[in-house]
């Protein structure tokens, strides 16, 4: 018998819109509680590909803002997001931070729901640069579903036979660290740090096993003013899952004042993305994606649409868009 290893936790194409999906060292980031859901269907027009849907809050706790100006009060001619908007940017003051995860992933018969608490604390480490460590701690339930299970001929595994719908109930466990200044992140962070061993065979016959095991995540990311009215930011991610070659995704993201962005991805030896998205109001933003794919399912599939929304509530200087979270 052969075996077969794969990740097993969802891409998201917007991960830089919202990295605390993947670290929770982000927990209270900003001076404003930060809702965001997401919506992904992947390999438009391929059967039982996979569909993920993630809701994520999470806000300060005694949180201080050196800033005393909203740019909301700025000149009507001057960048909100310019030249003197970053120069006068200063560390974070120490402050804790709290928040949540909820994620919903189905691929074919196989689903995952996984519902987790997250804490972090953040430091300043000189006038402009900061660093946060948190963790997060939850439960999740894998799901088989055997009526969706298709084995081509009228033989029905045995070990799945007497259940339509099987389901697991786990510990999961997630860390990382976040440095942050005006002009540059970068994070680390491991998700399903406890490896563990599954199946779904109810214990009566010989089990059909899995195995999740730990995934990590390496970020970075710098922004470049380019006049007054544009900020560009370029950034990598690098994902490692147990032996599998590590996956390395590249990202562009240029932002017109505080109002839209443009951008896109290469995933290597896998395909392509555009990013685009704008800030509707100091509480509302809206970020679309479109995946291409260069692999062989690309004679399969026309595409994957990924949906993030963004809430800001109770930002204190109401800002359109996040300070910290680029």
């Amino acid at each position: 018998m052969g075996s077969l290893q794969a990740q097993q936790r969802p891409h998201y194409t917007q991960y830089v819109l919202n990295q605390f999906i993947l670290n929770p060292a982000l927990s209270g980031i900003e001076n404003y509680a930060d809702i965001r859901t997401s919506h992904r269907r992947q390999w438009i027009g391929i059967q039982d590909a996979p569909v993920t849907t993630y809701l994520t809050a999470q806000l300060p706790l005694g949180k201080e803002d050196l800033r005393t100006t909203a740019t909301s009060f700025q000149g009507p001619s001057v960048n909100p997001r310019g030249r003197n908007y970053w120069d006068d940017y200063r560390a974070a003051k120490p402050h804790h931070g709290v928040g949540v995860q909820i994620l919903n992933d189905r691929t074919g018969p196989l689903s995952r729901f996984s519902a987790m608490v997250t804490y972090g604390y953040h430091v300043g480490l000189s006038a402009r640069t900061s660093m946060a460590a948190g963790f997060g701690a939850g439960i999740e339930r894998l799901t088989l579903d055997g009526a969706r299970l298709n084995f081509g001929t009228i033989t029905v595994d045995p070990a799945l036979a007497s259940s339509s719908a099987i389901n697991r109930y786990l510990p999961d466990l997630s860390a990382g660290i976040y440095i942050y200044s005006a002009s540059f992140f970068m994070g680390f962070s491991v998700q399903q740090i406890l490896p563990r061993n599954i199946d779904f065979s109810n214990s009566r016959l010989a089990p059909v096993k899995g195995r999740l095991v730990p995934h990590f995540f390496a970020t970075a990311g710098f922004r470049y003013l380019m006049g007054d009215d544009f900020n560009v930011v370029p950034s990598v991610m690098v994902k490692s899952v147990n032996t599998l070659m590590p996956s390395v995704e590249a990202n562009i993201k240029v932002q017109y004042r505080d109002l839209l962005w443009v951008g896109g991805s290469y995933r290597h030896m896998d395909g392509f993305a555009s990013l685009l998205g704008i800030h509707i109001s100091r509480s509302l933003n809206v970020g679309y994606a479109f995946d291409y794919t260069t692999s062989r399912l690309n004679a399969f599939t026309k595409g994957t649409h990924e949906v993030l929304l963004g809430f800001m509530i109770g930002s204190r200087y109401e800002e359109k868009c996040p300070r910290n979270v680029w």
